[in-house]
């Protein structure tokens, strides 16, 4: 590997190389960032429709009391 590394020219490895690693990372962190996003979009819907079925409870229970 180091063979492979040192045979490059020092552009690629001072330029492409870098750039490369930093797509890369970009778009790992980009992609971590969506799967906690769409988790959290997922929780906060349930907890919405958590939410208005409690309040359906409430009132039904209140409007069969009445």
């Amino acid at each position: 590997m180091a063979e492979l590394w040192k045979s490059l020219p020092s552009w690629v490895r001072n330029i492409v190389i870098p750039v490369l690693v930093l797509v890369l990372a970009w778009n790992i962190v980009a992609f971590v960032f969506g799967v906690v996003g769409a988790l959290l979009s997922i929780v906060i819907k349930l907890l919405v429709v958590v939410g208005i079925a409690a309040a359906v409870v409430v009132l039904v229970k209140k409007a069969a009391k009445s």
